[in-house]
């Protein structure tokens, strides 16, 4: 589902080693962070020192690098995202937080898309939709599957998501030739981040653990 930014600002490396979960789109930078209890604590630490966006403290951000375009959340406020232009460079951001703790893993691929949706409306840069219609639970564990698979025959455990981002996503994009639908590159990333150690197992649909 994602092309990843080249670069990362100062406060975006601070977010993504406190919570450990990033991920971007086209020529902007969305950032996700899936909060638990424990990671809600360590945000509200890393940007202590930051005003706040109007959404909640995950999505404060430094009033001196950014201005805040807009705001939103849905499923109230399981998912929240904020707008922004970075002072500095005049590019666009936006950055999400998703609490899916509590949620199957379906569950949280359908906030993931409903927050994208969201957005998307709203952001001044809209990033792409993948076509066709929203992946099912089983059509999203077949996905994972796959990205696994290649991972496995491809690259050694560890190996970053982002060099095996190419390979694993064409893999994917082959199973689905002809019948696509909206969740491969949201499996390709899930399939990427456990495989590099960067997420649990959990993280997957429960047909590819």
């Amino acid at each position: 589902m994602t092309e990843l930014a080249p670069t990362l600002d100062a406060l975006g490396r601070d977010l993504h080693a406190a919570l450990s979960r990033r991920h971007a789109r086209a020529t902007r930078r969305r950032r996700i962070l899936s909060i638990t209890a424990a990671a809600a604590a360590v945000a509200v630490v890393v940007v202590a020192v930051a005003v706040a966006s109007g959404v909640g403290p995950e999505l404060q951000l430094d009033p001196a690098k950014w201005t805040i375009l807009g705001s939103g959340t849905v499923d109230n406020g399981k998912g929240e995202y904020v707008h922004a232009q970075n002072k500095a460079t005049g590019g666009h951001s936006s950055f999400s937080v998703e609490h899916d703790a509590a949620l199957s893993r379906y569950d949280a691929f359908l906030l993931h898309e409903k927050l994208l949706d969201a957005e998307n409306s709203t952001s001044p840069v809209p990033g792409p939709t993948e076509p066709g219609p929203l992946c099912t639970a089983s059509q999203l564990t077949r996905a994972e599957s796959v990205g696994l698979a290649k991972l496995r025959a491809t690259f050694a455990a560890g190996t970053s998501p982002e060099t095996t981002q190419t390979a694993v996503d064409a893999a994917i994009q082959a199973e689905f030739a002809g019948s696509p639908c909206r969740g491969l590159a949201y499996a390709s990333e899930r399939a990427r981040w456990v495989f590099a150690g960067r997420e649990p197992e959990s993280q997957l649909m429960p047909g590819v653990r």
